[in-house]
């Protein structure tokens, strides 16, 4: 059983955010960090690869959909990712980078203090860009708990970039929000389990991480793009209402 584990999702290659976060005093002490998937597809993709593999085995692994899609691009078994950093990202990456992609699993579980055996996925224990979000309705919570064992009462996800703590079906469902690319508002987004959970946000100075970013990164739109996720610029209403209809949620009047 783990005492502390933390949790980063959606780092999406920015290495400021993951460096403010590593810096975190508990995190320090934690006994596992767990990666929920999108750490790569940004403006730094390499450097933060290299960064966490120098973390050994505290560091526990899960793809995303963002790490398929860039895994799949580089091997030719897609033509085109919807984002457009993705393709430039893919091509940064080394054949090394590419084999520890391959080899992450979709999901896993472990034993946390206070909180049982804990399933940890990218968007759904289902599938890796499937949507739920804090209201979606509780019939799509059962749908995409369907088939898991009776024994795991907490799930953990990412993949929207928006934190949240709820219950649904008497599982706790935690997102911890995005390290690199948050929605709704700035800093570095990321949680803390064992016995009970801790939604943190570390800040950092979003100009001098733009500066290095536009510095360090060669991708063409970096200053745009920086200013764009650094400062959260998409706010929480306009992401739940553009996500709203993927969850299968009933628009008509």
């Amino acid at each position: 059983m783990l005492n502390r584990v933390a949790v980063l999702s959606d780092i999406h290659g920015v290495l400021p955010a993951l460096e403010a976060v590593l810096a975190e005093p508990d995190l320090g002490t934690a006994d596992r960090i767990v990666l929920t998937g999108d750490i790569t597809a940004g403006p730094q993709p390499a450097q933060v690869l290299d960064l966490l593999s120098s973390l050994g085995d505290r560091v526990v692994w899960i793809s995303g959909n963002a790490d398929r899609e860039l895994l799949e691009y580089r091997r030719g078994q897609r033509e085109t990712i919807p984002d457009p950093i993705a393709p430039w990202a893919a091509e940064q990456l080394r054949d090394d980078h590419l084999d520890l992609l391959d080899s992450l699993p979709r999901s896993l579980s472990l034993t946390v203090n206070g909180l049982g055996k804990v399933l940890f996925c990218h968007a759904t224990p289902r599938d890796d860009e499937e949507v739920v979000l804090v209201d979606s309705r509780l019939d799509r919570w059962e749908e995409v708990f369907e088939g898991l064992d009776a024994d795991i009462r907490t799930v953990v996800c990412g993949h929207t970039h928006m934190p949240f703590v709820r219950l649904a079906h008497s599982r706790l469902v935690i997102n911890p929000g995005s390290v690199g690319m948050p929605y709704g508002r700035a800093g570095a987004h990321w949680a803390l389990l064992g016995p009970g959970v801790e939604l943190r946000t570390t800040h950092f100075d979003l100009h001098a991480a733009a500066t290095q970013l536009s510095r360090d990164s060669s991708y063409p739109d970096i200053t745009a793009w920086a200013d764009y996720f650094l400062h959260a610029r998409a706010t929480d209403v306009e992401a739940l209402t553009a996500f709203g209809p993927r969850d299968g949620r009933d628009h008509r009047p």
